[in-house]
Parts: C-alpha cells; sequence; structure tokens
C-alpha cells in the first residue's frame, strides 16, 4: 500500500492524545507509572494540572497511590470551591503557591523518589552535567529550605525557587518538586531528575563520577534530525507495520523495567536493504505509538515525522554491518554508573553475561556526534555493545528481541557488579574458562 502523504507536523499533544484525556485520567495514569516504577510509596507524592479554564485537579489526601482512580481525583475551582469524593492532597498549598509564582506552569509532580530523597537528607543538589539528556530536559535544579509540610510557608519557600526560573526543586528533607507546561512535560522531568540522581549516586559505589561541562551539553542539544530530506510517497505493507508495533512493545518494555525514561532511548530495526524504522524525537516514550515510528528509507524522513537526533548513527551502523537488523541506544542507570565514572564494565561474571555481550569497552563523548569512525571500528560480531561516556548504552543484534535481551543482560551484569563493590573484589571469570565458553557457546 503506498499512500500520498500530506506534510503535516504533530504537536506533543497530538502525538501523546494526551490533550485529549481528561484531566483525571492523565494524572491516575502518571501516579500509576510512578508509584509502580517504585519512585514513590502508597501515601507519599501527589500530582495536579490545571486546565484550561484554571481549575486545578489534584490527587487526593490519604488514597492508596498503587490503586487510585478516575473518581478519586479532586477538582479545586477557580473560585475555590472544591469537588470530589476526599480532600485535597495536604501538600496543595504549595502547589497553589507555585501555580501563582509561575502561569506557565500547568502541572505540578511531588514525590519522594529513594536517590533524590538522598540527596535531600545530605541537602546537596545533583548535577545534571552528569548526563546531557538530564541537563537538557531538568535544566538548573532548585532548592527549598525545609518547613512543616502543608504549610503556606513551604509554599512560600517553594515558590521562591520557581520565580528565579527553576522547574524543578529539591526539597530539604523532603523530596522533589517539579511543573512543566503540561503533564507530560513535568513527568520526563520528574523521571530524568531520579535518573540524573540515581547515576551519581551509582556511580560513587564503583568510581568517581565525571562531569560534562556546558560546552558539551551544547553538542547534544544541538544534534538535530531535521536534515532528512521528506520522502512523497510512503509504503506500508504487512511487514513493515508489524516491525513499528513491534518497537513499540519494545519501548514500553524497557521503560516498565527502568531500562529506558520518557525523554531518551532510540530503537531502531532494519526493515528492507539499508532502509529502517526508528523511533522519533521529541515523543514520550512511555506512550509511544506505531503510527510514531519514523520510516526511513532512500535517506529520506517520512514526511510530518522527525526520527530521533541518533539517527545518522543507526543508518552508518546499518551502512557497514549487514548482519546487524537492530539497534537500542539508552541509559540504564547501573550501566551509565560505569558511563559515567570511566570504570571498566568487566563483563567476565557469569557465563550468560561473557557469551551475550563478550568485552564491552566505552568511548569517549562525542564519539556519537562526529563521523562514528571510532563507533565503526569498535562494533564487531564479537562486541555487539558499547558504553558511550556520559550519554548512553548501544547494543546492537540480529533480532529485536535478542538485543533487548542482550540490554537486560548488561545491565544485570553492571548491577551485579556495583553491589558487589560493597562486599569485596569481583573475580572474573578466568581465561581458561572463557576460552571454554567460547570453543562450546560461540
Amino acid at each position: 500500500m503506498k499512500t500520498k502523504i500530506r506534510k503535516k507536523s504533530k504537536t506533543m499533544n497530538d502525538i501523546l492524545d494526551i490533550g485529549l484525556m481528561h484531566p483525571r485520567d492523565q494524572i491516575v495514569m502518571a501516579i500509576s507509572r510512578i508509584y509502580n516504577r517504585g519512585l514513590t510509596t502508597t501515601s507519599g507524592g501527589n500530582i495536579s494540572m490545571m486546565d484550561e479554564t484554571g481549575d486545578i485537579w489534584v490527587t487526593p489526601s490519604a488514597i492508596d497511590k498503587g490503586s487510585l482512580r478516575s473518581a478519586d481525583i479532586m477538582c479545586v475551582r477557580k473560585d475555590g470551591s472544591i469537588e470530589g469524593l476526599h480532600r485535597p492532597s495536604s501538600e496543595y498549598p504549595f502547589h497553589q503557591a507555585i501555580y501563582r509564582a509561575r502561569p506557565d506552569i500547568r502541572a505540578i509532580v511531588h514525590a519522594h523518589p529513594p536517590a533524590l530523597v538522598s540527596f535531600s537528607i545530605v541537602r546537596e543538589i545533583p548535577d545534571p552535567n552528569i548526563v546531557a539528556q538530564a541537563k537538557h530536559v531538568c535544566g538548573p535544579i532548585g532548592y527549598a529550605p525545609y518547613e512543616l509540610p502543608g504549610s503556606e510557608v513551604l509554599g512560600d519557600r517553594i515558590a521562591e525557587s520557581f520565580i528565579k526560573g527553576f522547574s524543578a526543586v529539591i526539597m530539604e528533607n523532603h523530596g522533589t518538586v517539579v511543573g512543566g507546561t503540561d503533564l507530560a512535560d513535568a513527568f520526563q522531568r520528574f523521571e530524568a531528575l531520579e535518573f540524573c540522581a540515581r547515576t551519581i549516586i551509582y556511580g560513587k559505589t564503583i568510581g568517581i563520577p565525571r562531569y560534562l561541562t556546558d560546552d558539551q551539553v551544547r553538542l547534544f542539544e544541538h544534534q538535530r534530525s531535521g536534515y532528512y530530506d521528506e520522502m512523497d510517497l510512503v509504503d506500508y505493507p504487512s511487514d513493515e507495520r508489524e516491525k513499528r508495533a513491534e518497537i513499540c512493545r519494545i519501548v514500553q518494555r524497557a521503560c516498565r523495567q527502568g531500562l529506558m525514561i520518557s525523554s531518551y532511548g532510540t530503537v531502531s530495526a532494519r526493515w528492507r536493504g539499508d532502509d529502517f524504522l526508528i523511533t522519533p524525537t521529541d515523543v514520550h516514550r512511555w506512550d509511544i505509538k506505531p503510527e510514531d515510528v519514523v520510516q526511513v528509507r532512500d535517506g529520506k524522513r517520512e514526511p510530518g515525522k522527525y526520527p530521533s537526533r541518533g539517527t545518522r548513527l543507526h543508518q552508518a551502523i546499518y551502512r557497514r554491518f549487514p548482519e546487524i537488523n537492530s539497534i537500542i541506544i539508552t541509559q540504564p542507570p547501573n550501566l551509565m554508573a560505569f558511563g559515567v565514572t570511566g570504570t571498566h564494565f568487566n563483563v567476565r561474571t557469569i557465563p550468560e553475561s561473557w557469551i551475550f555481550l563478550q568485552d564491552v569497552i566505552a568511548l569517549p563523548f562525542g564519539a556519537q556526534f562526529d563521523d562514528f569512525s571510532d563507533i565503526l571500528g569498535s562494533l564487531s560480531k564479537d562486541r555487539p555493545a558499547l558504553i558511550l561516556e556520559n550519554d548512553a548504552v548501544l547494543v546492537t543484534g540480529d533480532t529485536l528481541l535478542q538485543t533487548f535481551d542482550r540490554l537486560e543482560v548488561a545491565e544485570f551484569s553492571a548491577m551485579s557488579i556495583r553491589l558487589g563493590a560493597v562486599l569485596g573484589d569481583m573475580v572474573p571469570i578466568s581465561d581458561e574458562q572463557v576460552e571454554a565458553l567460547r570453543r562450546k557457546f560461540l
């Protein structure tokens, strides 16, 4: 089936369809993801959003976050009247204070995710320059001194940080609060900030974190995917549509398992020859749909869509390695601990890890932006995965499932090494044992 495409760009709300959801449903979806990812507790955290009329929808007080329903969400009308089955969150005063201080803020997420609470109780601010994407999404991080929860004074303190221009704030001995232009924007800022905090903490368990300069962050921000011309005719045969659906399943699975966050992660699959399908830029990874995936054919992109910032790299890999049929680039927190410290990731932990990954090397930040020669010269049949320092992990494979399996094995191995570091020095599988594995399995 070939279709003439009318060139039309999509807004974020078009892409997510989130603008069509009632505020109650948006809030329930967001809090469910936060709770199921272990980023808040049954009683902890609250979310609100302001609709186009000025009414504020907010999570209720003392209701289980693990079983919240749309009917439980409270509404505080613009005139101050309250509607709903319960009481608004006890933290509602600081939500109100933020909305008053920053008219551009239309959604707020507050929770007690473990890594950010760790920063709050040692009274430090995570440096988002640990990973370019974290700085890009979160911006600079503010700090609010401790005040009694639910008090007007706490609202004033937090609002002061937002007035200064911060959209993400560490609350002293409490947690974090972030704002956004809509709930999708606030959620991805919250998720990226916790990822940033975990990466720093995990990195400190195995080495000393190294941070990017502002110039290096700008290298990331200056990447563009729009240099591809648009194709006029788009072919959507059944095998192409099947790959779109598979990419979406893998992306959403990665999000659920904490291997990808909503604002970062690229998955691609070879379609025919050097043509491939790839995730788009600026689409919330949790909510990606088959129609969001971008077809790249004959060096041109599907009209009205912008492929990932890393599309040129994916294309270069497919052209160089005909045996590679899928690529995942993402930021699993345990692997990123190695990526931000320069600590060697020794996969000789258990037989499965070495068989799946063999030896993984790290390349310096910037290798993903230039001519890709370091990446193309380092990948091989015997080296399917690479770490890109302070950026991501790149994993390749014959099928998407194989590539995802390798990603999982790599992250589990990194977690085992990181956790084992508190017990003692790792004793790797010996060269003789590796050679026996090579003879039997490769």
